[in-house]
């Protein structure tokens, strides 16, 4: 007996391709989208009608409701949406170019937002369903070197988080995956840089430079980020974050801290502005 039934963005490589790995082992259904789909081709001779499999550019709006719209209609039913698909682009914002803005922003946050408004009416129709975006701890906390990068998870995050609020009454739960240093080919395959300038030459956003080193360390498992992505979908209510690697939650709650700290030193100053009863 088939399970769930899963869609996914980005399963040609990373995380989106290690979760539909174990989900094909368990049994359950994926429908799975990249770029390339000639990537899934061992998949589908393992697994047979078990997996869906559609091009989708997450950039092409229109074609990514087409791809959601022929899943729903050809599977019946999508018990779990998991946009993966994106990249990092590093370097300081002085170095990128227009195209390289416009491109990590449409890949990284243009395409969630267009992916969640293309499945909620069919997961509304249905009764409810899950969609878990993967971010990163970059959600929350902000390097050297990664402006652009985090504008499009910050924006991401934000937009998620409204959106748990927005679909809880239709049993519909929103999840953020937020994962710290993992080898899962991000950094070398995955992350892109723009031509240097000398004048960041010895600056903190230079450091963003070597992120494509292979040899640089990773902290989590990427196969037990995958499982515990899996894990979260049959947790209820729905997590609205999921952090994975103690990294992870090292630098997001150092940084939360240091948030608060600073909102808690503002509290008489920020009621000087308060309108007087009275005047």
């Amino acid at each position: 007996m088939v399970g769930r039934t899963w869609f996914i963005t980005g399963s040609s490589s990373g995380f989106g391709r290690l979760v539909a790995e174990q989900l094909l082992e368990r049994g359950e259904r994926v429908a799975a989208t990249a770029r390339d789909v000639g990537a899934l081709d061992d998949l589908r001779r393992r697994h047979g009608d078990l997996l869906w499999t559609a091009r989708l550019d997450v950039t092409d709006t229109a074609g990514l409701r087409t791809v959601v719209d022929r899943a729903f209609a050809e599977l019946g039913r999508v018990d779990v949406v998991l946009s993966n698909a994106g990249y990092g682009l590093f370097g300081a914002a002085e170095e990128l170019t227009d195209a390289q803005i416009d491109d990590q922003l449409r890949t990284n946050l243009v395409g969630p937002i267009q992916l969640l408004r293309a499945v909620v009416p069919h997961l509304r129709e249905q009764g409810g369903g899950r969609f878990i975006q993967v971010s990163t701890y970059g959600g929350q906390a902000a390097n050297a070197g990664a402006s652009l990068y985090h504008a499009s998870k910050w924006g991401v995050e934000g937009f998620m988080q409204g959106n748990a609020h927005d679909l809880a009454p239709f049993g519909i739960g929103v999840t953020l995956v937020e994962p710290g240093s993992a080898a899962t080919g991000f950094r070398v395959g995955g992350s892109r840089l723009p031509a240097p300038m000398a004048a960041y030459d010895g600056t903190p956003a230079a450091l963003s430079r070597g992120i494509q080193n292979p040899a640089l360390p990773s902290v989590s498992d990427p196969a037990k980020v995958a499982a515990a992505i899996i894990a979260s979908a049959d947790v209820s209510p729905a997590p609205l974050r999921l952090l994975t690697g103690s990294d992870a939650h090292r630098i997001v709650r150092d940084a939360l801290r240091a948030r608060l700290e600073d909102v808690e030193a503002q509290e008489a100053s920020a009621a000087t502005t308060d309108l007087v009863a009275g005047a």
